[in-house]
């Protein structure tokens, strides 16, 4: 907005405080603090400083040189938060097409929500990892709530994309790369943010889910927020928040599975191809909406957890002797991980169940190529009284079981995962993964049906997969 003129920058900011007050959500304020100040600040920290002097000596490049790719470093990862582009743009733009593409459902899975933390409280969202809409899906979701800053990976560092982003206050990490002063420069960015209170929102498992299951939780990001806790001040404030979301229909359900396949050998089929199917797809449904056809996906649901503090955690992890940061550093990333991992099982244990992937759960546990209606939609009761009875947070749970699979059925149909044949079903083999994929999502919470489903997955298992 610096090109506009200074009234109209005005004006367009006090339309977006209106907007956000409206809203009752809370901003945090180093949110507003301009990037210029912001690189001063890392540029002047001690850690960066000397690990440009490290990476100049290493390098054999100069000192200034190597200043000048830190501050390459922090232009790319530092944000430049927009009132007017989130409250105002974001939220018109993620309102249009959630609605567009999905009904949405909220739900707080405990009466102890966010909202009910200190207002001094450090909040980290975790979330599992489906669909690239999951940043504009929990964005939109916490919209009345808060501002949430996501840590985005490499994928959209792309004209717009990356302009978006960042004016929404998200800040980029090449996930891959591994020099040192980059990660020192990431890491003090993150912990300086961390102490201003700035809420995040990271994915654990690192990358989208390719076979629906939850992956390996990866602790990068949490140990550098986890960091500021050397100073005690900050350990009361600290809370994590698990996030567990998932969908009727994910977007690109389909490539997730092409990159699957490639770990079995298969060959990706040529960029010609892949275009041409974009393409199709984008034709499809313009015709669909031009002839008035156009139909919604379905569910996109968000369940919200209970906070957990971290206070008590930190207390745990020392002792009079040692602390956590006097442990060595394969020590203390040990016990990183298995705080990462069991709020993984948390948020595996409130992910939401929606009609299409309880619907695949059903199908995949009867293992037959036809099954009668009747057998689907008693073996879906069977599973939602499972469900129900283990706490799982089912969609939709008062409803009658056969207005589910309705639900289910119109995206089965569009989707040509089934075809209607006399008083049952087809199961069309060429969409066997799809049905896999979406079971997957939820297999783990069906108890005494979830060795039938697994038993039947036709997807091949996941390194380093969560569950297995």
């Amino acid at each position: 907005m610096a090109y506009l003129p200074a009234f109209l920058r005005g004006r367009l900011n006090r339309s977006a405080l209106r907007s956000l007050r409206k809203r009752g959500a809370r901003l945090d304020r180093f949110k507003l603090t301009e990037k210029p100040r912001i690189r001063a600040a890392l540029l002047s920290d001690a850690e960066v400083r000397a690990a440009v002097r490290s990476h100049a000596r290493e390098s054999g490049l100069d000192e200034a040189a190597a200043y000048r790719l830190a501050e390459g470093y922090i232009d790319e990862i530092v944000p430049f938060f927009n009132i007017l582009a989130y409250y105002r743009f974001g939220y018109f733009v993620s309102r249009t097409l959630l609605g567009a593409l999905y009904k949405v459902s909220a739900d707080q899975h405990s009466d102890r929500g966010a909202s009910a933390l200190p207002k001094d409280a450090i909040v980290v969202y975790l979330m599992n990892h489906r669909s690239n809409a999951d940043y504009v899906l929990v964005g939109y979701v916490l919209t009345g709530r808060v501002a949430i800053s996501y840590a985005v990976g490499e994928w959209a560092r792309a004209f717009p994309l990356e302009y978006i982003f960042k004016s929404f206050g998200s800040y980029f990490i090449r996930r891959k790369f591994r020099e040192p002063l980059y990660h020192t420069i990431l890491e003090r960015y993150v912990q300086l943010i961390t102490r201003n209170g700035v809420t995040q929102g990271i994915f654990p498992e690192g990358g989208l889910t390719r076979d629906g299951k939850l992956r390996g939780a990866k602790i990068g990001l949490l140990d550098y927020i986890l960091g500021v806790g050397r100073d005690e001040a900050y350990r009361e404030r600290m809370y994590l928040v698990p996030v567990a979301i998932n969908y009727d229909r994910v977007l690109e359900d389909r490539s997730l599975l092409r990159e699957l396949a490639v770990t079995k050998g298969e060959r990706t089929p040529p960029r010609s191809a892949q275009l041409y199917e974009v393409a199709r797809y984008i034709a499809w449904n313009a015709g669909r909406a031009v002839t008035r056809r156009w139909k919604r996906y379905g569910r996109a649901a968000v369940t919200i957890g209970e906070p957990v503090p971290l206070a008590p955690w930190f207390a745990a992890q020392s002792t009079s002797e040692e602390s956590l940061f006097d442990l060595p550093r394969h020590e203390r990333l040990a016990r990183v991980q298995i705080l990462c991992d069991d709020m993984m099982s948390r948020i595996g244990a409130i992910i939401p169940v929606t009609p299409v992937p309880l619907a695949c759960a059903a199908i995949q546990s009867l293992d037959s190529d036809f099954i009668s209606r009747v057998r689907i939609v008693e073996r879906m009761a069977d599973m939602r009284d499972v469900l129900l009875e283990l706490n799982a947070r089912v969609i939709r749970s008062e409803g009658d079981i056969e207005e589910t699979f309705e639900r289910a059925w119109k995206m089965l149909r569009m989707r040509r995962m089934l075809v209607r044949s006399g008083d049952g079903f087809a199961v069309l083999p060429a969409n066997r993964p799809l049905i896999s994929y979406y079971a997957n999502s939820i297999a783990h919470l069906l108890g005494p049906f979830e060795e039938g489903v697994r038993k039947r997955d036709t997807l091949p298992s996941m390194r380093g997969g969560w569950i297995t």
